[in-house]
């Protein structure tokens, strides 16, 4: 019998003005163990509509604790957005999100995956923690996840 599991990738890239590559981090982490919930609840719902599926909002903080399975949040939340979601290929969901100039700014060390686009709420499907990357009031910051079933 073949197994299943969920594994997880971030890449971050922050931008400076005009364009100007400031730093990337890239990284695996773990699927919370609420994410699986809401797979497993979501994989039941599909047949009845497709809008039930609400995983795209990405959030960044800056607490620099490791990620968990049994993380519900982010450790210190600094800013939540909605993410552009799509099917890479076959096994892989990514999001792709972007917090323009002014929003989010700070030491920036941890994002997360999460259900609603409310700061504070929702479900958290997967939280990655990296070096920080500080983000300036006039910085961009690009923030990609992907979710590989395999």
């Amino acid at each position: 019998m073949s197994q299943s599991k969920l594994i997880g990738r971030w890449w971050v890239t922050l931008y400076g003005a005009p364009g100007e590559v400031k730093a990337k981090r890239h990284g695996t982490n773990v699927i919370t163990a609420d994410g699986k919930s809401f797979l497993a609840g979501f994989l039941a719902s599909a047949a009845a509509a497709a809008s039930t599926f609400t995983m795209h909002y990405v959030a960044i903080g800056t607490n620099a604790t490791a990620e968990a399975a049994s993380n519900t949040a982010l450790g210190t939340e600094a800013n939540r957005v909605s993410g552009t979601a799509s099917q890479v290929s076959g096994a892989i969901y990514r999001v792709t999100a972007t917090f323009s100039s002014g929003i989010g700014t700070g030491a920036i060390t941890e994002y997360g995956l999460f259900s609603t686009a409310t700061t504070g709420a929702g479900t958290i499907f997967s939280r990655d923690t990296e070096d920080v990357v500080n983000k300036g009031a006039n910085d961009t910051l690009t923030v990609i996840t992907e979710v590989t079933i395999s």
